[in-house]
């Protein structure tokens, strides 16, 4: 086959993957399915990856989905958005600790019930950041088959379940996208000085650089009152299809046995891990006059990117959610490697100690 007969086939497979994820968005939103923009196509591109047809996400659909969704959530923003920013340091400080117990506690039931090596479990366990986490297991040798379906499994279920019982709760209701579109020239200027912003993102290599590009400039324009408007209802439902594509995608890595075998473990690990954050949600909630809903989606250990996405579906506060997700993500690469480094360490000196008992044996 030529190279542009290659081009050609490859477009076309990812414009039927893209197609199929919207289809599974229409049948969701048939189906009265909470976030079904997101949760149908994350359903329909899971279900490509386990007959093996899915192909990996052009980079450039990724980043344009991003900067689409920044740029959505920074148009929430208002002057007393930005100002409830001076509520948000108690609420961090409990993330953090929430972080810590999720790794330490899940670590030890992955440990201790499924029989998994310690660095295995803190891979496992860790909440979010799967790009660092499957980055550092495949560097240490880790079990990754395992470490992604635990980690897979979490983000499906909270993608899909968590909206189906906030929004059956009543804590939240979905809020379609409404007001006055932004006029062309504004837009264009926005996207432009979003896409530059993340460009330094990238290079400073900060997690979700474009979504987080197109939120900061956003959210300046709009909460400065500089521009306001939205995106047209057929852009924003694109930059969805395309958002819960991308996720969906993340089980292509994952074999069908290696599903089934660590399916226990995902489903234990996911109860430990939510139940610890969900306890701190609840003091957040009281603590920082945030809604309730809006405490779980933010402590969810979940992806930074498809939270606050969910947060913005749901009508949450998306500065908020996005501010405890990115604190998360940093968290979590920072301590990771230090992590893994100790145990590796710790696990070298017992060897080390085994083998001159061995010799003074002799």
């Amino acid at each position: 086959m030529t190279r542009i007969g290659s081009v050609l086939l490859a477009s076309a497979r990812q414009v039927a993957q893209v197609a199929l994820a919207g289809a599974g968005g229409l049948l969701f939103v048939t189906l009265g399915v909470p976030a079904a923009w997101v949760a149908g196509p994350v359903s329909a591109v899971v279900f490509l990856c386990l007959i093996r047809r899915s192909v990996p996400m052009a980079r450039p659909l990724v980043e344009t989905a991003f900067l689409l969704a920044g740029f959505s959530m920074g148009a929430t923003a208002t002057p007393e958005a930005l100002s409830a920013l001076t509520r948000y340091p108690v609420s961090l400080l409990l993330l953090a600790l929430s972080v810590v117990g999720v790794l330490v506690l899940t670590s030890l039931w992955l440990k201790r019930r499924s029989g998994w090596t310690l660095a295995d479990a803190v891979l496992g366990s860790a909440p979010g950041a799967l790009s660092t986490v499957m980055a550092v297991a495949a560097d240490r040798g880790g079990n990754v088959g395992l470490i992604a379906v635990v980690q897979s499994f979490r983000l499906f279920v909270l993608v899909l379940i968590l909206p189906m019982i906030i929004v059956f709760s009543g804590a939240a209701t979905e809020v379609p996208q409404t007001g006055e579109v932004l006029a062309p020239l504004p837009f264009t200027v926005i996207m432009a000085l979003s896409f530059m912003l993340s460009l330094v993102l990238h290079r400073l290599k900060v997690a979700a650089p474009m979504l987080l590009g197109a939120l900061v400039v956003s959210v300046l324009a709009h909460g400065f009152g500089l521009v306001q408007g939205r995106l047209p209802v057929p852009l924003y439902t694109l930059s969805l299809v395309l958002v819960g594509a991308f996720v969906g995608s993340r089980f292509a890595t994952i074999n069908r046995p290696a599903l089934i075998a660590a399916f226990p473990a995902a489903i234990g690990s996911f109860v430990v891990s939510f139940a610890i954050a969900l306890g701190f949600a609840v003091v957040s909630w009281q603590l920082a006059d945030v809604t309730f809903a809006a405490a779980i989606i933010a402590f969810a250990p979940g992806g930074l990117e498809v939270m606050t996405v969910l947060a913005l579906l749901l009508g949450l506060d998306p500065i908020f959610v996005g501010a405890h997700h990115l604190a998360r993500f940093m968290l979590v690469a920072v301590l990771l490697p230090i992590i893994i480094a100790t145990i590796n360490r710790m696990e070298n000196r017992r060897l080390q100690n085994v083998y001159v008992a061995g010799d003074e044996t002799k």
